[in-house]
């Protein structure tokens, strides 16, 4: 048992299946009263029967009041799980775009926003935002996606930097290919970098709970991608040409 989490609030976004549906999964058996919300609420329902939790459907953005009300007045734990796995390039068309930036960054930015007044007048509360390893790296053939789970990993840095001195805990969740509904829409690009490695949602759950006991910023339920980011950092020029290689790949084989 992870004892920062008994007891407490949780709202998961996205939780109707993959990974939020993991987390609610693994949220409520750590003894936390969970809030399962995803834009399809016969899916929150289920999921939220299943571990004894409060459904509340709707855009993730917008039920910051509903979940508090529903969990007794607090919230304590905010996983921004909700995303769109937008594929393209720039010339995806700008309401793509759009709906890549709304859902993937500006709905963690409005929950936040309405969840940090009562975080920081009471100094605790926990951000847990899933971003992707495309926010750390990058992945082919998913120019929106990419970009926004950029800007997603960024506001989460700055969450914690700005205010980790005043009780506010940040974790960013960086996966690689996870098992999910999301994974098999992501077409032969996903299959050639993605599937090779993927792993279940559980075990997405299992890192994020392995970082909160440890108080690790950083989630990395593939540990190698550490090794990734390194290299990215260290030698730009070397990592871009790998990928433009793998990117070489996935062209010859559409």
């Amino acid at each position: 048992m992870v004892e920062a989490v008994r007891g407490a609030g949780v709202v998961v976004t996205g939780a109707g299946g993959g990974i939020g549906a993991a987390l609610a999964r693994r949220f409520a058996a750590e003894g936390a009263r969970v809030v399962v919300n995803d834009l399809d609420a016969d899916r929150a329902k289920a999921v939220a029967e299943e571990v004894g939790g409060i459904a509340v459907p709707g855009d993730a953005s917008a039920i910051i009041d509903e979940a508090r009300e529903a969990l007794g007045g607090t919230v304590d734990v905010y996983c921004a799980n909700a995303g769109v796995a937008s594929g393209g390039s720039e010339a995806a068309g700008e309401p793509v775009w759009a709906l890549a930036w709304d859902v993937n960054v500006m709905a963690q930015v409005r929950a936040a926003d309405a969840l940090l007044p009562d975080w920081l007048e009471r100094g605790s509360g926990r951000f847990v935002s899933t971003v992707s390893a495309a926010g750390l790296l990058t992945m082919i053939g998913a120019a929106p996606y990419s970009v926004t789970k950029h800007g997603a990993y960024a506001f989460a840095e700055w969450l914690s930097l700005t205010y980790r001195h005043r009780g506010i805990k940040v974790h960013a969740i960086c996966p690689q290919g996870v098992r999910t509904d999301m994974l098999d829409a992501s077409g032969t690009a996903g299959d050639l970098v993605l599937k090779p490695t993927a792993i279940e949602p559980a075990d997405v759950a299992d890192a994020l709970f392995e970082g909160i006991a440890q108080d690790r910023f950083l989630i990395l339920p593939h540990p190698e991608v550490a090794g990734y980011y390194q290299a990215r950092a260290g030698d730009p020029e070397r990592w871009l040409s790998t990928m433009n290689h793998i990117q070489q790949k996935w062209e010859a084989a559409e």
